[in-house]
């Protein structure tokens, strides 16, 4: 859903409070705290998270351990003489100026510069050592971006609202959730989070876990959030779209990760470019992933089958990430190579509808200009990283892009085809270099700056395109 604002004050009065907000939770930490102010907390306490529903504040029982600002609150008890009936709380303020010259590679508006803010609060209710109840609040606005899509605002809403259960039979576990939640799967290429745009994505679901030292089961059915932005806490479950998976873990030769998964995907009303009505996609991925002696790798492959209209489905697609690190180096250099593949609908007016569908992909994995979409295309992509201080990344590489058929349009994100491109050009459609700075400031704050520069190929210049620039500078404030 896209929609049409006026322009809004940067400098609003929104804006002014949540950065007073979380200036004075920082508070005494400062920009210069150090990591090991104190050595036993920096051992035990726990890691802060981008899903902060994963954090376990239970260690903070202990008072010795409570050493960081506002640490009464993220550990309340609420019984005396049970120490696993307490209440945590937290938040997160994350600030992102970008500038885009050519939104969609120049196809969908012109040259803008804009704000978003996303402030989360939380709290985690432990009944026992069996039950919680989960609840967070998001707040995501932008500021000043003349066209809004539904992933860049949402005012005041519930994003997350679940149950969990939590028991051990023997050395095994069994959880189950259920209520408004989130999951993301392996690197994010196709089922995620997404942390990347402004409203992070959020299903109402039944989940269902059962976990050995070696295995590990899950069932999944749900169906995702749909973001109105009518009016506060106006979010609902898309009765259209619907999302459903089995899926199976193991560890293999130490701590490589193989997984497999069935999944099933169904929209009512779906429209592709050569393809309209009900969709019913069954889903079969596998994927490895694992480290030894400096090199990584992180293998996946999905194909789905299933129809649209009267249409059958044969669409298919591969990703991976290598690399080699020279730990004992200066600077720890990585060298990695980024090879994904994704298939297009080959012959229009046919049976057959060969478009991928990606599914709920991550706005980071290519770059979050989103520039790119993950159908119909083959991409490059060898990449330098380098940390040269403590907290400190930098990487920079160069994606190269061709479309996987001609026959079928060059996708930018999420899934939308660029109008002009179906059956037009040549299979290079450009190339982007990228340059991404991360830090972490302290243990709580952090900050990135991200550069993307699109050179559209013929293809894309003969339907509107051209060269396109992106830059987005952000902060992200973890309590």
């Amino acid at each position: 859903m896209h929609r049409r604002l006026t322009r809004s004050n940067p400098t609003s009065r929104q804006q002014v409070r949540a950065w007073a907000w979380a200036l004075a939770a920082l508070g005494p930490l400062g920009l210069s705290h150090s990591y090991a102010a104190d050595s036993t907390a920096t051992v035990e306490r726990p890691t802060l998270k981008t899903n902060r529903w994963q954090e376990d504040w239970s260690v903070l029982q202990d008072p010795s351990l409570r050493t960081a600002p506002l640490d009464n609150l993220k550990y309340i008890a609420l019984s005396s003489d049970d120490a696993q009936r307490y209440l945590s709380l937290g938040a997160t303020v994350r600030e992102r100026y970008e500038i885009n010259d050519a939104p969609a590679i120049g196809t969908r508006g012109a040259r803008d510069s804009w704000l978003i803010q996303r402030l989360q609060i939380h709290a985690d209710l432990h009944f026992d050592e069996h039950w919680r109840l989960f609840t967070q609040l998001e707040d995501a606005r932008a500021f000043g971006k003349d066209s809004l899509g539904g992933a860049d605002q949402n005012h005041l809403d519930l994003r997350l609202a679940f149950a969990e259960y939590v028991t051990s039979l023997g050395q095994n576990t069994f959880k189950a959730r259920v209520g408004r939640q989130d999951f993301a799967f392996d690197l994010q290429r196709f089922i995620s989070s997404r942390d990347g745009p402004n409203v992070r994505q959020s299903f109402d679901a039944l989940w269902a876990d059962w976990e050995t030292a070696q295995w590990r089961l899950i069932g999944i059915a749900s169906h995702p959030v749909q973001y109105q932005d009518l009016r506060h806490f106006d979010d609902k479950s898309n009765a259209d779209v619907a999302f459903h998976m089995l899926r199976v873990e193991r560890l293999v030769g130490g701590k490589n990760e193989l997984s497999a998964y069935y999944g099933l995907y169904e929209e009512k009303d779906a429209s592709y470019v050569d393809a309209q009505g009900d969709e019913h996609r069954n889903i079969f991925d596998t994927r490895l992933g694992g480290s030894a002696l400096g090199y990584d790798w992180d293998v996946e492959g999905m194909l789905q089958r299933g129809a649209v209209g009267a249409k059958d489905i044969r669409a298919w697609a591969a990703g991976s990430r290598l690399g080699y690190t020279w730990a004992d180096t200066a600077w720890s250099p990585r060298i990695g190579l980024q090879l994904d593949a994704a298939s297009g609908d080959r012959r229009r007016g046919d049976g057959t509808l060969g478009t991928f569908n990606p599914l709920f992909p991550n706005g980071y994995y290519f770059s979050l200009s989103g520039y790119t979409g993950y159908s119909n295309l083959y991409h490059v992509k060898p990449t330098l990283t380098v940390k040269p201080l403590t907290g400190l990344s930098v990487m920079a590489g160069v994606g190269l892009l061709w479309r996987q058929t001609t026959e079928d349009a060059v996708y930018t994100q999420p899934n939308l085809p660029v109008a002009g491109t179906a059956g037009q050009g040549g299979r290079w459609t450009g190339y982007y270099d990228q340059l991404r700075v991360d830090y972490a400031f302290t243990r709580n704050l952090s900050g990135a700056v991200e550069a993307v520069h699109y050179n559209a190929g013929e293809a894309l210049r003969d339907a509107g395109a051209h060269n396109s620039n992106y830059l987005g500078v952000e902060t992200k404030f973890m309590w």
